[in-house]
């Protein structure tokens, strides 16, 4: 039903574990984000003003290679295709990170590279509460993710709200409840991923909740 599914979410929202597993279990081919590697990430969250552009911009060539590589060469015994992000990212990441000029800036070269870029069949973010999103990434011990704030957590929630509302491929909206667990917990894992993959949804947001 999905030959490109992706799996989003604000920071430690469990992307890359859920993205993962489904990887595994159904023998897909699994992209994931090479956020360790760009080199201004620990200095823009220690110095956000000063450092916002050139982590936004080394993110968007990274994603843009990784993605245009990856999407263009799709696995020969792969079902599908996995990621635990889209290029889109760099885009609501911006509109939070940049002063007015910047983003305008970054808009026209992240406008020229989405071209070459195929569409999800369904992206698929994962809603968690800010409490929750600050607990997984305290649990994680990143030493450079200690100065994400809640503030911060819930400005990348509403820019990932806005830019869906002008997205033009599916989108389902999984709103995780504070007991969600689905690394640890089986049939929480198996509620989810029945959720997306039960049916084949239109273009545009759909919003579920783990108990609904």
């Amino acid at each position: 039903m999905h030959r490109f599914i992706v799996i989003e979410g604000n920071i430690g929202a469990g992307k890359t574990s859920l993205a993962t597993s489904i990887a595994e279990e159904y023998m897909g081919k699994l992209i994931l984000e090479r956020f360790t590697e760009n080199p201004f990430l620990p200095r823009f969250y220690e110095n956000p003003k000063e450092h916002a552009f050139s982590v936004e911009l080394s993110f968007l060539a990274d994603r843009y290679n990784q993605l245009k590589t990856t999407l263009d060469t799709p696995g020969l015994f792969s079902n599908f295709i996995i990621a635990d992000y889209y290029f889109a990212k760099s885009l609501i990441f911006a509109r939070v990170t940049l002063d007015d000029e910047e983003y305008k800036l970054f808009r026209q070269l992240y406008d020229i590279m989405n071209h070459a870029l195929p569409r999800p069949d369904l992206l698929v973010y994962l809603k968690s509460s800010t409490g929750r999103l600050l607990d997984n990434i305290g649990k994680r011990g990143r030493d450079f993710e200690k100065h994400i704030s809640k503030e911060y957590l819930n400005k990348i929630n509403d820019s990932y709200m806005a830019f869906f509302r002008q997205a033009n491929y599916p989108i389902l909206v999984l709103d995780l409840q504070e007991e969600t667990d689905f690394v640890h917990n089986q049939g929480h894992y198996e509620k989810v991923k029945s959720y997306i993959f039960k049916e084949k949804f239109s273009p545009g947001i759909h919003f579920l909740s783990l108990d609904a």
